[in-house]
C-alpha cells in the first residue's frame, strides 16, 4: 500500500527500471475468483501492476450504504498479498481518473463488462501511447451475486 502522494516517485522508479505499467481499479469488497482472474490478466499485460482501490466512502457512494462489507485497510491488505499485484493505492473519488493521470499506465485494464468507450481514463492512456485491455469475466461470479446469496434465507428443504 502506498500513499497517493508518493505515487509519482514510485512510477518514475518503475519506468527507470524499464518496466511497463498496467493499472486497474475497483472496490474489491468481497474478493472472489472473478477478481483474481482479472488481476492475473492485468498482470500479464505489463511487468508492474498497480491497483487503485476505492476508499470506504467512495464504495458507499457507488454501491449503497450497506457497502463496503470489508473495510478499506483489510481490502488493501488482501490485494497487496496477491502475487499478481505489485502495488495498491487508495483513492476517495468516485473514479480513478486522477490516479490514471499521475500514472499514465501503458495498459489500462478493466473487466469486459465495461464498454470500451466508457472506460474512465481511456483518453488519457491512449493520448500517452498506451492501450486499454478488457479482461474476460468469470461467468456467474460477482460481489453482487455473493451479497445476494448471503442475504437469501436458507432453503428450508436443504
Amino acid at each position: 500500500m502506498i500513499d497517493p502522494d508518493d505515487l509519482a516517485g514510485v512510477v518514475s522508479e518503475v519506468r527507470s527500471a524499464g518496466k511497463r505499467i498496467a493499472f486497474t481499479n475497483g472496490c474489491f469488497d468481497l474478493l472472489h475468483v472473478g477478481h483474481l482472474r482479472i488481476l492475473e490478466a492485468a498482470a500479464r499485460q505489463a511487468e508492474f501492476l498497480i491497483v487503485g482501490l476505492n476508499g470506504d466512502a467512495s464504495v458507499r457512494r457507488l454501491k449503497g450504504d450497506s457497502r463496503p462489507i470489508v473495510p478499506f485497510a483489510e481490502r488493501a491488505e488482501l490485494l497487496a498479498g496477491l502475487a499478481a499485484v505489485d502495488l495498491v493505492v487508495g483513492f476517495d473519488e468516485d473514479t480513478p481518473l486522477a490516479l490514471i493521470e499521475t500514472i499514465a499506465p501503458d495498459v489500462l485494464v478493466k473487466g469486459a463488462d465495461w464498454a470500451y468507450r466508457d472506460v474512465v481514463g481511456r483518453e488519457v492512456v491512449e493520448h500517452a501511447g498506451g492501450r486499454v485491455f478488457l479482461a474476460p469475466l468469470v461467468p456467474q461470479r460477482s460481489t453482487r451475486r455473493l451479497v445476494d446469496r448471503l442475504r437469501r434465507p436458507p432453503d428450508a428443504t436443504a
